[in-house]
C-alpha cells in the first residue's frame, strides 16, 4: 500500500500541488467578472436551460462581440454529472458555478501536465520540478486557470501546442494553434505566425506540408464553429472572425483603454511571472535550447504590443514557456550552488521565490475582495430567505453589480426574480416595483439602504508588519423598499 501511494505521488504529486492551489482559489473566490460573463452564462444556460434556447442569456445581452459556445459545451459536459447530483440534492446554484470552474481548471492543468511531461523528457526531472515551483509561486496563471475567459480556453490548446513542439510533432503543434485561433482567440495568430515562420526557416516544416496537414484542419475548425455557433446565435456566424474585424480592422478595442507599447514588458509580465521574470531572461542566456522556444513567444508579445488596448490576460498563454526558461535557469543555479559565485545566485534565487510568495498572497487577498456584488447578493439571500408576502421577490441588479461578481449561477429559484435592465435613471426606480436593488449608488429615492459591501480599492505601503495593507471602501449597496424593514439589517457604512 505504501509503495502504491508513493508511486501515485511520484506520478501525480505535481498535479495534486497545482490543482490544490487552483481549487483553493476557486473555493475562496468563486464569483466571476464581466470578462468571464459570456462563457459563464453560457455554461449556466447549457446546464439549466438545455435546449430551451430562447431562455439563454446571450440573446438578451449579446455583448460587444459574439463568442463561441464550443468551450462552454465542453466544460458543461464535463461538469454535468456533478451538477445533476447537486440539483437532485437541491444545492444552491453557486455550487454548480464551483463545479464548472473546477472542470475548466482540470482541462487547463491537464494540458499543462502534458506540456510538463515533455519538459521532463527534454530537460530532465529537475527542470520539471522547478517549472512546478515557479508556477505554484505565481498568482495569475493558477488563479486564471479556472476562469471562463476565452483566453483560458485558448490556453489549453496553447499548452498542447507547446508540448507537441517540444515533442517535435510540429504539424500537430501548428494545428493546435490553428484551432484555438479559429475557435477561441483570433489573436493566437500572432503566436502562430512567428512559430510557423521559425519552423519554416529551420526546415522543421515545409510550405507543402503545411498545406497538406494544416489547411484541411483549418477548414474543419471553421466549419465546426460556424455550424454550432450559427445555431446558438440564430444567424450565420463565425464568432472569431467578427472579433478579429472589431479589434484589428476597426481597432475598436482601444475604446476600452490604451497602454504604452512597452506595457506588457514593464507591467504585465513582471506581475504575472514575478520571480520567473529575471530568471527567464537568465535562462535564455544560459541554455541555447531555450532561445529556440522563447523567441516566437517574445515576438508574439512584441506583435501584440502594437495594439493599443492591453490586458494581462491577453498574453497569459506566454507564461508557461517563460516559466520553462526560468526553470532552466533555476536548475542551473541549484546545480552550481556550492561554487563561490553561484552561492550568491542561489541566495538571490531563494529571495526571489520568497518575494513571489509574498506578492502572490497580496494578490490573492486583493482578488478575494474584488467581487463585492457576489458577496452582496449572497448576504441578501441569507437575510431574506424565501419568504415573500406578495408571492415574489424582485431584485434589480445594476450594470456595475452585474460586472463585479454576479452571474446567473448566483440566482435563487422562486420566489426570487431578477432584473438586469440597463439604463434606468435613478429617479425612475421609485416608479418600479423592485423589492431590492443591488447597486453602486449609496442612495436611491424611496428605497432604504440596508447594507453595503466593501471592495478592493488599492494597496497601501506602510511601516511595520505587514509592510502592505489593502485599502477597502464600499463598492456595492443593497437597498430595499419600505415593506422589507421588519428584517434587521446591519445598515450602510
Amino acid at each position: 500500500m505504501a509503495t502504491k501511494r508513493s508511486e501515485l505521488l511520484q506520478r501525480y504529486g505535481y498535479d495534486l500541488l497545482l490543482g490544490s492551489i487552483a481549487a483553493f482559489y476557486v473555493l475562496m473566490a468563486p464569483y466571476t467578472k464581466v470578462e468571464e460573463s459570456f462563457n459563464i452564462q453560457a455554461m449556466h444556460d447549457i446546464l439549466f436551460h438545455r435546449h430551451h434556447l430562447d431562455n439563454y442569456d446571450h440573446l438578451e445581452f449579446p455583448g460587444v462581440v459574439p463568442r463561441t459556445f464550443i468551450g462552454a459545451f465542453l466544460i458543461s459536459t464535463l461538469a454535468s454529472p456533478l451538477v445533476f447530483a447537486m440539483r437532485l440534492l437541491q444545492f444552491p446554484k453557486l455550487y454548480a458555478l464551483i463545479s464548472v470552474r473546477l472542470a475548466l481548471g482540470s482541462v487547463t492543468l491537464g494540458t499543462f501536465r502534458f506540456f510538463r511531461i515533455q519538459v521532463r523528457q527534454k530537460f530532465g526531472h529537475q527542470v520539471e520540478g522547478f517549472l512546478v515551483v515557479v508556477t505554484a509561486f505565481q498568482f495569475h496563471l493558477l488563479f486564471y486557470s479556472t476562469r471562463g475567459l476565452p483566453n483560458i480556453l485558448a490556453l489549453g490548446g496553447v499548452n498542447l501546442a507547446y508540448g507537441y513542439w517540444l515533442k517535435q510533432k510540429y504539424y500537430v503543434s501548428l494545428n493546435c494553434l490553428i484551432f484555438v485561433a479559429i475557435v477561441f482567440r483570433c489573436d493566437m495568430l500572432l503566436l502562430l505566425g512567428p512559430l510557423g515562420l521559425q519552423l519554416l526557416l529551420t526546415r522543421s516544416v515545409s510550405v507543402f506540408g503545411g498545406i497538406k496537414y494544416c489547411l484541411g484542419f483549418a477548414l474543419l475548425s471553421i466549419g465546426l464553429t460556424m455550424s454550432i455557433d450559427s445555431i446558438m446565435w440564430k444567424r450565420l456566424l463565425w464568432p472569431e472572425f467578427e472579433v478579429f474585424w472589431f479589434n484589428s480592422v476597426l481597432n475598436r478595442s482601444s475604446e476600452w483603454g490604451t497602454h504604452s507599447f512597452h506595457w506588457y514588458f514593464t507591467s504585465a509580465l513582471p506581475r504575472s511571472l514575478l520571480a520567473a521574470y529575471p530568471l527567464f531572461m537568465l535562462g535564455v542566456v544560459l541554455d541555447r535550447r531555450v532561445r529556440y522556444f522563447v523567441l516566437p513567444v517574445v515576438l508574439f508579445i512584441l506583435l501584440y504590443s502594437k495594439l493599443p488596448h492591453k490586458e494581462l490576460r491577453f498574453i497569459i498563454s506566454s507564461v508557461p514557456m517563460f516559466n520553462l526558461s526560468a526553470a532552466v535557469a533555476a536548475s542551473r543555479i541549484y546545480n552550481n550552488r556550492k561554487k563561490t559565485l553561484w552561492k550568491l545566485y542561489n541566495f538571490i534565487l531563494l529571495g526571489l521565490l520568497l518575494i513571489s510568495v509574498g506578492c502572490t498572497a497580496v494578490s490573492f487577498m486583493a482578488s478575494y475582495e474584488n467581487y463585492p456584488s457576489g458577496h452582496a447578493l449572497k448576504e441578501l439571500h441569507q437575510n431574506v430567505g424565501d419568504v415573500s408576502d406578495n408571492g415574489q421577490i424582485l431584485v434589480h441588479i445594476d450594470t456595475f453589480s452585474a460586472m463585479n461578481g454576479i452571474s446567473r449561477f448566483c440566482e435563487n429559484g422562486y420566489p426570487w426574480r431578477y432584473s438586469k435592465e440597463e439604463g434606468i435613471p435613478l429617479k425612475e426606480y421609485k416608479q418600479r416595483n423592485f423589492t431590492y436593488l443591488v447597486s453602486e449608488h449609496s442612495s436611491v429615492d424611496r428605497y432604504e439602504c440596508l447594507f453595503s459591501v466593501n471592495g478592493f480599492s488599492r494597496i497601501l505601503l506602510q511601516h511595520g508588519f505587514p509592510p502592505v495593507a489593502l485599502v477597502k471602501k464600499p463598492k456595492v449597496y443593497v437597498h430595499g423598499d419600505g415593506k422589507v424593514m421588519d428584517i434587521k439589517w446591519r445598515g450602510c457604512s
